[in-house]
């Protein structure tokens, strides 16, 4: 069978947000497949159920159903704004309830089916007007300037489409909940002047007609979601500040109390490149996401003691319960993602004319003692490898099939060894390995990866003179400080970077946090543009030109320091491309991104001409 190449992105479709119709073994979910024609991302919903072909039911994306499973809420732009839309499963076209200004989030069904809520932007933004900001949370990756605008919680009647506002201006409030008997929605907001620089995060609750919010949860914890489950809210949070393990926590009028203890892993519950889903309950039990070594599992807590479920070689990236029945979508070695229903895959989504490369793990030991695990793929023959380092640097590796790396599959096929590490700060091996790395970026880590190197150099599964070295954001920070403190990689392409930490501090739109929490102390040690004199590798930049995480100033200056120095170094910016444009940005720009990283390792490493 033939071998991945670049241009499979354009075969590739990718389910996320599984949802079990109410009274019938079906699932929704959204199905998102890049486009050359148009160069866009197209994302569908589709119906699922097993003994039956997948069926498409309409182009949008957050799937929710009524609670008679007679109706499917989702969201797609009207005028270039999303807005809800309702499915009759009876037959008939979908029907426009929303007409926000700005947008509209997930739909929320009320427990009778007679209203949605609904979070979304809120507003009257003039694109013109001066910028005043009195706090640093003026800003936002992906959304940029916020120029006033802050989240909102609304709720809209579904048969008329009137809408009502619930919150107030001055904080965000977002991620809203109904109560099982309808009276209240719970949502979090941070309400304190100072929460650009306090982590304050909390729950609260209001009357679903309207009133004054209750705060539920108490400062020691920072919450960033709640749901109803069963008549109880459970949050996540994080207790003793924001930068360990996230939690789940049953919140209460006297406050909260920790409801999944005993477990030392990170609770996911989903993000772009972070994947997980909200807890649920599943006949009385807690069905939540946690990491582990790299992947995303399923776990039940029954009683005091969680349990891993499902197939261990998953990595679970969405999941939903209803009526007892359990849905999530799980990548594999040989598929970027699959839709299963109570362990049922319903999808046949990979390439069935493919052959992939896969990972294998391999433990590595650093100088301190401290174990490391890896995923090698490709043959680890002697030939050229490339490290890889992911970003976070609280996210991780796992060894299944990536479906925006793709570059792994190609270099594989082409000889290639890459080595994908997770060192420490790494996620999935518990809060101590997890805190490793705090106030100490690459001082505490740069000993993991020369570690893991030294031991495929000495046992022959690499060749010395044709080592390579990329990532992006953390691992584009990463990329810099190796190349600035040796000269054992013959390319580099950091990609998002940071390269100053003390301008990265006062640009990003998280700089406040990764300088208190992240880095804390004396920064100056940490930065590579300290010592980016000692460079000499051929470095290839890659950076999304409206990053408000990684500003497109870090990349600039590392150009321009290494130029200065007539150190071979190219810089490629992307127009309009945020922080996790690799991740969800215009399929040219990610398809780009993969050949253009290939074709720098041949040119410096492999010796073709370009």
């Amino acid at each position: 069978m033939p071998r991945l190449t670049l241009d499979d992105l354009y075969r590739l479709a990718v389910p996320s947000d599984p949802q079990v119709r109410p009274g019938a073994a079906a699932v929704a979910y959204t199905l998102t497949s890049a486009v050359r024609d148009g160069d866009e991302n197209v994302s569908e919903i589709w119906l699922a159920a097993p003994g039956a072909e997948p069926r498409r039911l309409a182009t949008g994306t957050l799937p929710r159903w009524s609670p008679d499973g007679r109706t499917l809420a989702f969201v797609r732009p009207v005028d270039g704004k999303p807005q809800i839309h309702l499915l009759p499963m009876d037959g008939g076209e979908p029907r426009v309830l929303t007409a926000a200004p700005l947008g509209a989030g997930a739909a929320v069904w009320s427990p009778d089916g007679r209203e949605i809520a609904y979070g979304g932007p809120h507003g009257t933004p003039d694109p013109h007007a001066p910028v005043v900001a009195d706090r640093l949370d003026y800003k936002a990756d992906g959304a940029g300037l916020l120029r006033g605008i802050t989240m909102q919680v609304f709720v809209v009647d579904t048969g008329t489409g009137e809408s009502r506002r619930l919150t107030e201006d001055g904080y965000h409030a977002d991620g809203p909940s109904w109560s099982p008997d309808g009276r209240q929605i719970a949502f979090t907001a941070s309400m304190e002047p100072d929460r650009d620089l306090v982590p304050s995060g909390a729950v609260y609750v209001v009357d679903s007609s309207g009133g004054q919010p209750k705060r539920l949860t108490t400062p020691d914890v920072v919450c960033v979601a709640a749901w109803w489950l069963d008549g109880q809210v459970v949050a996540a949070a994080f207790a003793g500040g924001p930068a360990g393990h996230t939690r789940l926590f049953a919140a209460g009028q006297d406050g909260q109390e920790e409801i999944v203890t005993g477990l030392d892993r990170n609770i996911m519950i989903g993000a772009p490149a972070y994947p997980g889903a909200p807890p649920r309950r599943l006949d009385g039990d807690l069905v939540f996401c946690a990491r582990d070594r790299g992947f995303t599992h399923l776990y039940r807590l029954r009683g005091a003691r969680a349990e891993k479920i499902g197939d261990p070689e998953l990595s679970v990236s969405g999941m939903h319960v209803c009526d007892g029945r359990l849905a999530y979508v799980a990548a594999s070695p040989y598929s970027a993602g699959e839709v299963y229903l109570d362990g049922e895959r319903l999808t046949s989504l990979a390439p069935a004319d493919l052959e992939l490369h896969v990972p294998r793990s391999r433990t590595f030991v650093a100088p301190d003692g401290t174990e490391v695990e890896g995923f090698l793929t490709g043959p680890a023959d002697g030939g050229p490898l490339l490290l890889d380092i992911h970003g976070g640097p609280h996210n991780a590796w796992a060894p299944v099939f990536d479906g925006v790396h793709l570059y792994h599959q190609v270099l594989a096929s082409r000889g290639w060894t890459v080595l994908a590490l997770n060192p420490r700060a790494s996620d999935g091996y518990g809060e101590a390995f997890y805190t490793a790395a705090q106030g100490g970026w690459g001082v505490a880590d740069a000993q993991d990866f020369h570690a893991a190197l030294d031991e495929l150099v000495a046992d022959g599964s690499a060749d010395p003179e044709r080592l390579a070295v990329t990532g992006y954001s953390y691992g584009g920070y990463m990329t810099c400080y190796l190349t600035a403190h040796t000269d054992r990689f013959k390319a580099a392409i950091p990609g998002g970077i940071v390269s100053d930490l003390t301008s990265m501090a006062g640009t990003s739109d998280a700089g406040y946090y990764l300088k208190m929490w992240e880095c804390s102390g004396d920064m100056t040690p940490q930065s590579p543009l300290t010592r980016a004199g000692d460079v000499s590798t051929p470095t290839l930049i890659l950076h999304g030109e409206n990053d408000d995480r990684c500003p497109i100033g870090q990349a600039e200056q590392w150009f321009a320091a290494l130029r200065e120095r007539e150190v071979p170094v190219r810089l490629v910016r992307y127009p309009g491309g945020s922080h996790l444009f690799i991740v969800q940005g215009r399929p040219s720009h990610r398809y780009d991104y993969n050949e253009r990283i290939i074709a720098w390792l041949e040119q410096w490493v492999s010796g073709s001409p370009n």
